[in-house]
């Protein structure tokens, strides 16, 4: 088991958490376990940037990210160098430091309007 601290969320997480969380499975899908309600609107199918996470320490264990989840984080608000998709981003042996931005784009739910 790994940890993964979040940092405080005023929704999501308002006094931040230390969780254990599972090798081999993405920073999302531990977050759901731990009942941190990571928004992940596409399903985990990487087609939308709701469950978009800053790695603020240990980012570089992660495998880097591929072209479509790269395309999708370009769309993402608070875009920042460490950004990842919580669905993406497996968690290997590293511990993590992950923050929740303030805000998400949920293009699912929102829909376009012209």
């Amino acid at each position: 088991m790994t940890q993964i601290i979040v940092l405080p969320h005023v929704e999501l997480c308002p006094d931040g958490a230390v969780i254990e969380a599972k090798e081999g499975t993405s920073i999302c899908e531990n977050l759901l376990e731990n009942n941190i309600e990571l928004e992940h609107a596409c399903e985990m199918s990487c087609a939308c940037t709701t469950c978009h996470v800053i790695v603020r320490e240990g980012f570089n264990s992660l495998e880097p990210a591929e072209d479509l989840e790269e395309d999708m984080l370009d769309k993402a608000w608070g875009l920042e160098p460490n950004s990842r998709l919580g669905c993406q981003a497996i968690v290997k042996s590293t511990p993590l430091v992950v923050e929740i931005p303030k805000y998400s784009i949920n293009m699912a739910k929102e829909g376009h309007r012209k």
